[in-house]
């Protein structure tokens, strides 16, 4: 599966998964995560499913200091 782009979620996670993604240490979408995103865009987000390189640079640019 391909998840949507992460500009259509990420702004909707909570701050608990957006930690979970960021602190990982891995590409891979952790269970949180994955659970918020179906639920904001009604996607089928898999077990494999990963984040790029593009994807974690955005993430970490949208951070705000109040995360």
């Amino acid at each position: 599966m391909t998840i949507p782009p992460i500009h259509e979620w990420w702004p909707h996670l909570s701050i608990e998964a957006r930690h979970e993604v960021l602190g990982s240490g891995t590409s891979l979408l952790g269970e949180r995560a994955r659970e918020e995103i179906r639920e904001i865009t009604g996607a089928v987000v898999g077990r494999a499913e990963e984040l790029t390189d593009r994807d974690l640079d955005y993430a970490r640019t949208q951070m705000e200091s109040v995360d």
